[in-house]
């Protein structure tokens, strides 16, 4: 079976546009990127979304680590975690600036979206994520 797969970024993005209702200001604000980054992380997410639908793809999630939004491990739907909790399917240890190419630690639970670049103060991506 191929897979599409989405980065963690591109899931967040789906969940409040689509499933919060949030605009595209209040989501890019919550993701702490600028709205024409929001619209690109958006519609990379739909497009792939689509292509899965279609062509009858699995869909994957890639890169970083996650914390389940419930303390006892349930999702957002109230499920239970499925398997290794906090864990993504992809590993970063740097964040890097897509604007400057600085690179700066990644730290576990933060994502790389929420971390300013030191020297430009644009927000960072994770390794993973970049293209």
């Amino acid at each position: 079976l191929q897979e599409e797969n989405l980065t963690l970024d591109e899931v967040e993005a789906v969940r409040l546009a689509d499933l919060e209702k949030f605009d595209q200001e209040a989501s890019s604000r919550k993701m702490n990127v600028s709205r024409v980054t929001f619209l690109r992380i958006i519609h990379s997410a739909h497009h792939k979304i689509s292509k899965a639908l279609i062509y009858g793809k699995a869909l994957s999630l890639r890169g970083g680590e996650y914390v389940m939004p419930n303390i006892d491990g349930r999702g957002p739907l109230g499920r239970p975690a499925r398997g290794k909790r906090g864990q993504g399917l992809g590993d970063s240890t740097d964040c890097v600036c897509p604007k400057c190419g600085e690179k700066a630690p990644h730290q576990r639970g933060v994502p790389c979206f929420n971390t300013k670049c030191p020297k430009c103060s644009t927000p960072m991506a994770g390794v993973f994520c970049r293209q």
